[in-house]
């Protein structure tokens, strides 16, 4: 269990590296204290999912992390093609189901993946343009990151222990890597509290109940 732990934690940095290092080291010359914290943390099951997306890695950074992709997904309207993907209320896919996700796919010794789209019902068309990924029935560590954006993005990592910490175990995928993504909620993300704080999603695959 050790060296499992110490395996998502290092691809954790890979994947968050200069990201997170470059805004904890803004807070913390601004003297702001890193004040985020995981307020919640549970099993969620899921159906077979299609996620349907677009895949980066680290050459598509920009000053350390992905946020430029995300606003060409915006500006050109990539978000809304998936979400026509559905007949129906896109929520009632799975929990959350109306969540854009970031999905990442971390294995030692192979470059990283990111992936930027939505998780759709098995065996939903793929349009041009677009990949996807195949996900069976599973078992989610969800852990929720709750403070400023920048706070909550630093400590990530943070999740992976806190749902080894409540009894859940992390698995890797049937290709031998480890599959996690950020669950970018509405309205819980997207809308501030009255602290000006936001909860972010970090969810993992872990051993089923029962096996």
């Amino acid at each position: 269990m050790t060296r499992i732990i110490w395996l998502l934690l290092c691809g954790i940095m890979i994947c968050f590296g200069a990201a997170c290092t470059q805004k904890a080291a803004l807070d913390n010359k601004k003297g702001n204290a890193m004040g985020a914290e995981i307020v919640k943390v549970y099993r969620q099951n899921i159906e077979p999912l299609r996620f349907i997306g677009k895949k980066y890695g680290n050459p598509d950074r920009v000053d350390g992390n992905f946020g430029k992709l995300w606003g060409q997904w915006h500006a050109n309207g990539w978000f809304g093609v998936l979400e026509k993907l559905y007949d129906g209320n896109i929520k009632n896919i799975y929990e959350d189901g109306d969540a854009y996700i970031g999905l990442m796919r971390w294995k030692n010794g192979e470059l990283f993946e990111y992936w930027i789209g939505m998780f759709m019902p098995a065996n939903t068309t793929v349009p041009e343009g677009f990949d996807h990924i195949d996900f069976p029935k599973s078992d989610l560590g969800v852990a929720w990151l709750y403070g400023k954006e920048p706070e909550v993005i630093a400590k990530q990592d943070e999740a992976p222990k806190a749902l080894v910490k409540n009894g859940f175990e992390i698995v890797v995928g049937a290709d031998g890597a480890h599959w996690f993504f950020e669950r970018y909620v509405c309205p819980r993300f997207t809308t501030p509290d009255k602290k000006g704080n936001i909860i972010l999603d970090v969810c993992f695959f872990i051993k089923e109940e029962g096996k």
